[in-house]
């Protein structure tokens, strides 16, 4: 899941250190693709603090959701669907429809929960505001990230950017998606390719994601991470 889905499981959560745990998997693979972290070995470094043991819930509240929903029938189904609707789109790029599909679903549960009112943006965007970043400097180094002032400037940006906001336009997710593609795959993609997969998610979205709300009911019933 994507950055909003998964702050929909913590929406209602106090402390922002929580939050920002439940977001951190990701943040930091956009901070360097390479990054890979296993706060687990570092329990009772982490278990000293009660900002650590927050950032720590939600890192592992973010990996359980992400298990749940990637072995879901609903995400298997519509994986599949949204890749044969993309295959066609795709095939003079690299890109593989697979790849593209997956993206593409995750970014849509973010467009739905913005255009249903199920998450606010604004809410995430001040958590991320408000963590004691000292606290989470410290996570960081105890979990073995050495050089902390990299992820802050990539953390910064993204605070800044606020881009999750563009989100409530479906039109405009063909951008971000393609460029989540060249992390991969070197390529020029046109107008015509952006406004072809935007039609496609317009009109999948449309027909077939009617029923999203489940797979957020789906998740939650399972969580065993409180």
């Amino acid at each position: 899941m994507n950055f909003l889905s998964h702050f929909y499981f913590e929406r209602y959560a106090s402390e922002s250190a929580r939050v920002v745990g439940c977001l951190l998997p990701d943040l930091l693979k956009n901070a360097d693709k390479d990054y890979v972290f296993h706060p687990n070995r570092f329990e009772e470094q982490l278990f000293a603090h009660p900002q650590l043991i927050a950032i720590y819930q939600g890192w592992y509240r973010h990996v359980e959701v992400d298990k749940i929903f990637h072995s879901s029938p609903f995400f298997l189904e519509h994986n599949h669907q949204l890749r044969k609707k993309l295959d066609p789109i795709l095939s003079h790029l690299p890109i593989r429809a697979s790849f593209m599909g997956h993206i593409s679903l995750e970014l849509l549960l973010d467009h739905l929960l913005i255009q249903h009112e199920m998450a606010n943006v604004s809410r995430l965007y001040e958590h991320l505001t408000q963590v004691n970043r000292s606290m989470l400097k410290k996570f960081l180094e105890i979990i073995g990230l050495t050089n902390t002032d990299k992820f802050f400037h990539f953390y910064d940006q993204f605070i800044s950017w606020k881009y999750i906001h563009e989100y409530a336009d479906l039109r405009s997710l063909s951008e971000p998606l393609f460029n989540i593609s060249k992390r991969v795959w070197s390529f020029q993609e046109s107008a015509l390719d952006r406004q072809a997969l935007s039609d496609a998610l317009e009109e999948y979205a449309a027909d077939s994601l009617t029923d999203f709300r489940d797979i957020f009911r789906f998740v939650n019933d399972k969580l065993t991470i409180s």
